[in-house]
């Protein structure tokens, strides 16, 4: 676990999760990196609500909610704020993730 954690953290590509209802649970050092946000300035805040440009909300929640409901979506572009007002694009693969019993977790 602590090897995937790792590949996760070091990844050459902005990598960031959430949680059922939205919040940030993962962030990388990429996506740090990108955005000038650290992971404890947004780990537990609603990703969609704080770090999306409000013409991008409507569109970014609906292929998170797919995902969250098992539909998963590749290459989905959209543009994520960083700390400072700046505009990164990001090319989104929204998957769902799974606990141990196969329930829906992010």
């Amino acid at each position: 676990a602590d090897d995937l954690a790792r590949l996760i953290d070091t990844a050459n590509a902005p990598i960031f999760g959430i949680d059922v209802h939205g919040a940030v649970t993962e962030w990388n050092q990429m996506a740090a990196r990108l955005t000038d946000y650290t992971k404890e300035d947004v780990m537990g805040k609603n990703l969609v609500n704080e770090f999306i440009m409000i013409e991008y909300k409507e569109s970014v929640k609906e292929v998170l909610d797919n995902a969250l409901r098992g539909c998963e979506t590749a290459n989905f572009e959209f543009p994520l704020l960083s700390k400072y007002g700046t505009r990164t694009e990001i090319l989104l693969n929204a998957t769902t993730r799974r606990d141990a019993s196969g329930a829906i977790v992010g």
